[in-house]
């Protein structure tokens, strides 16, 4: 009887979990072509490069895999898609996709950005003002972190920390939680990357302490902690000079003082040069250590409880630009719950992600065979190459012998005839 007490227990706080959380947004391109629907391509310039819908050329499943992926190289993308508005003030905030860069992507960006819901998406671009950009950027082997961007009171404040992102060819799963509380964790593949707070590590407002303006070191403040040993004494055989004439060097023979002028010989180190004489280094006894200018509380400090919160959330979008095309987005979420994030990885790329690596594993397999196999062949080839060049040169060689023969039975027939 206890046990089904307990297991009540559960099954309802379970289903009060379930009841609770909320999804503002959900795309998982199961649909076929209906996402164009959904998804509004930008305008705003001609030559946007375009998405299409496929699972690449490795996946997990050909079906639950599929997702935006750009297609076309050097280009800038722009496309969104709206969900209905909401605040997140007082809750949870969070947004969460996969990435998958199979092209071994060597400069574009694979993050998304969420904005106001009074974005105008047929003019979005790369000045649309947004709330979060958030995701992995990558260019050259300098450039490979996470982004994680807010939008406060009209700037654009980047984190302070260096957050590493993958950058091989499989699909991550990136999660950014922002809570009331001001604080935030970045989670890849479901695993926390980086915590902390939004205060701490964004620039979003002034120090809490300044250094005072009024204070001064004092003049008397002796913060040297050797000084010269005032008793030490230069040695009186210290001074040598640098440089001395070289007591071997000879003048030549066929110097001529008339043309060349007076001979002096060649200079060289003195090995008895001791360099610049220093007295030797004491404790010094009224050393107070290094002075520490005292801080203040800054007067333009001023705390804000809702740094984290965002009024009029509304849209998702991916406006970057790619130097080498075929990234594909999928399993987009926004959600007020970051266990309901980590059930909906679970489910999506947790399913999906090993099959997907398998197949991946198979084909470069595959692909090394033949590489090895197409080498063989032209090594091969290379050798009959080889022995068909020895061939005709012993061929030449024999053709060349010939004519030797011949001229010397013509040289003795005259003498058989006489």
């Amino acid at each position: 009887m206890q046990s089904l007490k307990v297991f009540a227990i559960l099954s309802a706080a379970l289903l009060a979990f379930s009841v609770d959380a909320t999804v503002y947004f959900k795309e998982q391109f199961l649909d076929a072509d209906a996402w164009t629907s959904r998804w509004v391509n930008s305008e705003h310039k001609s030559d946007y490069g375009q998405f299409k819908l496929t699972a690449g050329e490795f996946y997990g499943d050909a079906e639950k895999d599929k997702g935006l992926q750009t297609s076309q190289d050097a280009r800038f993308y722009a496309t969104s898609a709206r969900f209905e508005p909401f605040s997140n003030k007082g809750k949870s905030l969070v947004v969460q996709f996969t990435v998958k860069h199979e092209q071994k992507i060597d400069c574009g960006g694979g993050y998304v950005k969420v904005f106001p819901a009074d974005l105008n998406q047929a003019d979005l671009h790369g000045d649309s003002q947004y709330y979060i950009m958030f995701g992995p950027d990558i260019c050259g082997y300098s450039t490979k972190k996470v982004h994680v961007i807010f939008n406060y009171k009209g700037k654009n404040h980047l984190i302070k920390k260096d957050i590493k992102c993958k950058d091989d060819e499989l699909t991550h799963l990136y999660t950014l939680i922002l809570n009331p509380d001001q604080t935030y964790e970045v989670k890849i593949d479901n695993e926390k990357v980086e915590s902390g707070s939004l205060e701490e590590d964004w620039d979003f407002l002034p120090p809490k302490k300044i250094k005072d303006p009024e204070a001064k070191k004092p003049e008397d403040w002796d913060d040297r902690a050797k000084i010269d040993d005032e008793t030490d004494t230069k040695p009186e055989d210290w001074d040598k000079p640098e440089n001395i004439p070289d007591p071997d060097a000879k003048k030549p023979e066929d110097w001529d003082e008339d043309m060349d002028g007076e001979w002096e010989p060649p200079m060289i180190p003195n090995p008895e040069y001791k360099g610049e004489w220093k007295p030797k280094q004491i404790d010094n006894p009224n050393y107070k250590g290094t002075w520490v200018h005292p801080e203040i509380d800054n007067p333009e400090y001023s705390p804000d409880s809702k740094i984290y919160e965002f009024d009029n959330i509304g849209v998702i979008g991916l406006d970057l630009w790619q130097v080498k095309s075929g990234t594909i987005f999928d399993n987009f979420l926004i959600a007020d719950d970051a266990k309901e994030a980590e059930e909906f990885g679970k489910n999506t790329w947790g399913v999906t992600k090993d099959p997907e690596k398998k197949m991946k594993d198979e084909q470069d397999e595959k692909k090394r065979k033949e590489e090895d196999e197409k080498n063989k062949e032209q090594d091969t080839a290379a050798d009959d190459d080889e022995g068909d060049e020895d061939d005709d040169q012993e061929e030449e060689e024999e053709t060349t012998e010939e004519p030797e023969e011949d001229g010397e039975e013509d040289d003795a027939q005259p003498k058989d005839e006489l």
